[in-house]
């Protein structure tokens, strides 16, 4: 009885310009993710390969299971920087003898690996994805350090990465640290801070400061071997806990360290069988409007992404542009709240507040599918009291404790955002859809509003109002925001985990439940104060 129908009309002429819209969006996807993948270019990737040297992701491809998933994280960090798409850093959760881990791998066809500001972020991101799931951490490392032209950006946050390895290790969260090429000045604490490090021979260089440097600040003339080679860490400093003969064989023994940690998931398994949605996910590309003030209904995403299309749903008849209710995915219990309509009433936000907690109460992860314009504004709402209500949702979301994950399928507007679980709050993993757009106000609303201050700053000054100018001020306005709530936009400032085709999302939420099921899972069970 709690299996969901379908009324998408998979012949009519609106679901076909809807699909045809988001594989034109996928398509210009593609394009941006290319440049990631193409590193620093063909002639940077010939010279690593004329060295005998494997790329980031070939180093990835060989370290995971054999035909397993690897899902990249952050992929277009740094897009629409002055900074290459990617950071020249690759990271993501792959399947490492059998144990999920978190992987990061410097590319050194971009500026030999060196770190900017979004690498740093990135790497972050990513240690911060592993100490939360309780994740093996694997750093498959050749960088030459801070890009030194930026280091003021760089230096100062870029303590967090020594200071996230020591906390993983203390938390009892395995750091494996895997030397290919050169790993110098402050990157030299990432082997000298991992619990695990192999070291690549003649290749590895790992010291705090280089010939040039030990030159100038202490006249010494060393070479790279005997200052930092690997045969003499592995000899002599004690730092190399093993020495590889060569690049594969030194992730066969990363690959080892891993197996031999014998790690166990502390959180519940998932069932032993699902089955899977009734409905194809190829249908997912028609189902959000390329104009996305016209509404769609979530429970046709929920049935093709959920085990069975079996979706319970929670207080169907009440504040009913909201659904929420329960499911599995991948054989994994979850509450769901998606947008149905855009707009959060006040009834949608008190049920919302209680659905939370329920799921607090039951230990059960969220999942918070996006399509919202916000809370809902005028008199009679405001005298209704949607502020409390929306504090409410919000105060349940901020102080929940279960895993939260969030997709963004369409608008996610306001305050909206946030009671949706938007970055702000903390999700596990947050991805988007190329049809998403993020911003504080829809591109037409946030110019309509400058425009009327505008004109009412005008009048009040007795000042005749330019009508011209109005219409040349709104129309940059609403491009500036269009372009700034796109998804890449979004996801070069890390903003969200990265965006999916949604043909991808169940697969996706699959590994993302499996890998947060790595630790406990465990609801709150007191809250703060609730306006009533």
């Amino acid at each position: 009885m709690t299996v969901l129908p379908t009324r998408l009309d998979t012949g009519a002429a609106a679901y076909a310009a809807n699909r045809a819209a988001m594989l034109e969006r996928l398509a210009a996807l593609d394009a941006e993710h290319a440049k990631a993948l193409a590193g620093g270019g063909p002639k940077y990737v010939e010279r690593h390969r004329g060295r005998g040297k494997l790329l980031a992701r070939e180093r990835i491809e060989l370290l995971i299971d054999p035909d397993s998933a690897f899902l990249e994280l952050s992929p277009l960090a740094a897009w629409g920087s002055d900074y290459p798409v990617g950071a020249s850093l690759v990271t993501g959760i792959g399947t490492v003898a059998g144990t999920e881990c978190v992987i990061t791998a410097n590319d050194p066809t971009v500026r030999g690996g060196s770190s900017n500001p979004w690498t740093l972020r990135k790497a972050l991101r990513a240690n911060e994805i592993a100490l939360r799931n309780r994740l093996p951490l694997v750093n498959l490392v050749e960088s030459g350090g801070a890009d030194l032209p930026s280091q003021k950006e760089i230096f100062i946050p870029g303590g967090a990465l020594f200071r996230d390895l020591t906390r993983l290790s203390a938390a009892g969260i395995p750091t494996v640290a895997v030397v290919f090429g050169n790993s110098t000045a402050g990157g030299a604490y990432v082997p000298g801070m991992s619990d695990h490090v192999i070291m690549v021979k003649e290749r590895a260089k790992v010291f705090l400061g280089g010939p040039p440097l030990v030159k100038m600040a202490t006249g010494e003339e060393s070479d790279d071997e005997s200052l930092g080679g690997a045969a003499m860490h592995a000899r002599t400093s004690g730092l190399a806990d093993q020495l590889a003969l060569d690049e594969p064989d030194a992730l066969r023994l990363a690959r080892q360290a891993v197996h031999r940690l014998h790690w166990r998931k502390s959180g519940p398994r998932p069932a032993s069988w699902c089955e899977p949605p009734k409905y194809d996910e190829d249908e997912l590309l028609g189902i959000v409007p390329g104009d996305l003030k016209a509404p769609f209904d979530p429970r046709e995403v929920i049935a093709r992404i959920a085990d069975g299309s079996d979706f319970d749903e929670f207080k169907p008849l009440y504040g009913s542009s909201l659904a929420t209710g329960w499911a599995t995915v991948h054989g994994y219990p979850v509450g769901i709240l998606a947008n149905a309509q855009g707009v959060l009433f006040s009834q949608e936000s008190q049920k919302a507040a209680q659905f939370i907690q329920l799921a607090n109460q039951r230990d059960r992860p969220l999942l918070f599918l996006h399509n919202t314009t916000g809370y809902m504004v005028g008199r009679d709402y405001e005298q209704g009291g949607i502020i409390k209500h929306g504090a409410m949702m919000i105060n349940a979301v901020s102080n929940s404790t279960v895993p939260h994950i969030s997709v963004l399928m369409g608008a996610s507007y306001g305050a909206g955002h946030y009671g949706m679980c938007g970055r702000a709050y903390d999700p596990r993993f947050l991805f988007a859809w190329p049809s998403a757009k993020s911003a504080v106000m829809g591109p037409q609303q946030l110019a309509g509003v400058l425009s009327i201050v505008a004109r009412q700053s005008a009048a009040a000054k007795g000042q005749p109002y330019d009508e011209d100018a109005d219409a040349a001020i709104r129309a940059m306005v609403e491009q500036q925001i269009e372009a700034e709530s796109l998804p890449a936009f979004l996801s070069g400032r890390l903003y969200d985990d990265g965006v999916i085709d949604p043909r991808d999302t169940r697969t996706v939420l699959g590994i993302c439940l499996s890998a947060i099921h790595s630790g406990p899972v465990e609801g709150a069970r007191g809250y703060g104060v609730f306006r009533m």
